[in-house]
């Protein structure tokens, strides 16, 4: 059977494997436009550290909470958001998901105005629950809309607007919430008592200002979202109900012996924590190698390190559409471990461009593992919670940056603390590597190609 019932107004045909005959535009247009609000906020959080650091006195494993509340709630949320999609639809998800970030974002208001570091945590955690309902159903979501031999490729496509909504959240930080402010921790430093409080609440007051912005767009996004008629996108059942949807331990019990499925959740920790260290300490990486620059001109440095991921992602989808993806990924793992080591050995500035130009390589990383894992799932029945696990492996982005914050404060040396990322970019370049002997002994179980 290769087909469900047709709905004759929809120009798609809805399969038994829950791809789709075509890809439905606008539809696939309106799921990829919400990557990039996800990109916004975890961009906000590079900026939130250094702000956080020099208002409440932190050192650098402490600043590293703002990712732990972050991707601690992408951990706790992905297994029950893949139990909702399994209950209800794709759609109801999104929704879902939309809803949380914008609670998350509102919290941000009593946050500016408390003023304590634990309310901005709860407020990170909140839209982190809402975007790990996005992540875990967009990302799938995205594969299944169209035909199953283009599923990596529309994945990659989507994924590559994540770096607009992170260069868009840079930006507001930049010029919102750093401004004109010069180096905030310099002139805190000289700041006591009460002045130093009085100043410290007034930076917290601008950590509400892009989060205005966001809400807005929100908004508009889930309004648009409600009124659009969107396909199911799910496996066909098989007339056995518990065949169609299997239980959370009997899923458990498949995917953990499914060797192949289980490298790639591992390198997807690795990766997300890689990927969130690099990216959290740039801008305090070359603050420490320049003091006489501003807060606001090292953020520039994130907007660059953006751009290369984007223009990353467009090289690698050149790259992927005619060459193995696990080679492909292999050389790009490879190269990114080498800007790593530069960036913990070369004592200036180099190191720092370095950095940036590692996120070039972490362009076509995270959309690759995950379709490439989830493809490891040969029971269909298990996607949708396959893909939540993959999702939940986001947590290395609590882990890892925490790790690489306790190496700086022990050495004395954010630039030494990068050891940490190089490492665990490391183990992605042996994952890909023996992923990519493995395809080459085993062709006919390659789906990408």
């Amino acid at each position: 059977m290769d087909s469900l019932v047709i709905k004759q107004h929809h120009s798609w045909k809805q399969l038994s494997d829950g791809y789709l005959s075509r890809t439905p535009l606008f539809q696939f247009i309106l799921v990829s436009l919400i990557f990039p609000l996800w990109g916004a906020a975890a961009s906000l959080n590079d900026i939130l550290i250094t702000q956080f650091k020099s208002v409440f006195l932190l050192n650098d494993t402490a600043t590293a909470f703002v990712q732990s509340a972050f991707y601690g709630g992408y951990f706790l949320i992905a297994i029950p958001a893949s139990l909702i999609i399994k209950k209800n639809s794709y759609k109801f998800a999104i929704m879902t998901g939309l809803l949380f970030y914008i609670v998350g974002c509102s919290m941000f208001f009593p946050a500016s105005h408390l003023a304590t570091y634990s309310m901005f945590l709860v407020a990170i955690f909140a839209i982190a629950v809402g975007l790990s309902f996005l992540e875990t159903s967009c990302d799938t979501y995205s594969s299944m809309l169209g035909p199953k031999k283009s599923a990596n490729m529309r994945l990659n496509i989507s994924q590559t607007l994540v770096p607009l909504g992170d260069i868009t959240g840079i930006i507001l930080g930049k010029y919102l919430i750093f401004g004109s402010v010069g180096n905030l921790q310099a002139k805190m430093s000289v700041m006591h008592g009460a002045e130093r409080i009085a100043y410290g609440e007034k930076m917290l007051q601008l950590t509400l200002m892009p989060y205005k912005y966001i809400l807005i767009v929100l908004v508009a996004i889930l309004v648009i979202f409600a009124l659009t008629p969107m396909p199911r996108a799910k496996a066909a059942e098989t007339g056995k109900q518990e065949e169609a949807k299997p239980g959370l331990s009997e899923t458990i019990r498949y995917l953990s012996h499914n060797k192949r499925y289980m490298k790639g959740v591992m390198a997807q920790f690795f990766y997300a924590g890689v990927q969130t260290a690099v990216w959290s300490f740039t801008i305090r990486l070359a603050l420490n190698l320049n003091s006489h620059i501003t807060d606001s001109a090292a953020s520039t440095f994130m907007i660059y390190s953006y751009i290369v991921w984007f223009v990353g992602k467009l090289v690698a989808n050149f790259f992927l559409a005619r060459y193995s993806i696990t080679k492909v990924l292999t050389w790009f793992s490879a190269l990114g471990t080498l800007c790593l080591v530069v960036s913990f050995t070369v004592p200036s500035m180099l190191a720092v461009y370095a950095a940036i130009m590692t996120s070039f390589f972490f362009g076509p990383e995270w959309p690759t593992i995950y379709a490439h894992t989830l493809d490891a799932i040969t029971e269909k029945k298990y996607t949708e919670t396959g893909g939540a696990i993959i999702v939940m492996a986001l947590i290395g982005g609590a882990i890892i940056p925490a790790i690489q914050g306790a190496v700086s404060d022990i050495s004395g040396s954010m630039q030494f603390s990068f050891i940490v990322s190089a490492i665990g970019y490391l183990i992605i370049t042996l994952y890909f590597y023996f992923e990519y002997r493995f395809d080459k002994a085993h062709p006919e179980l390659v789906q990408e190609h």
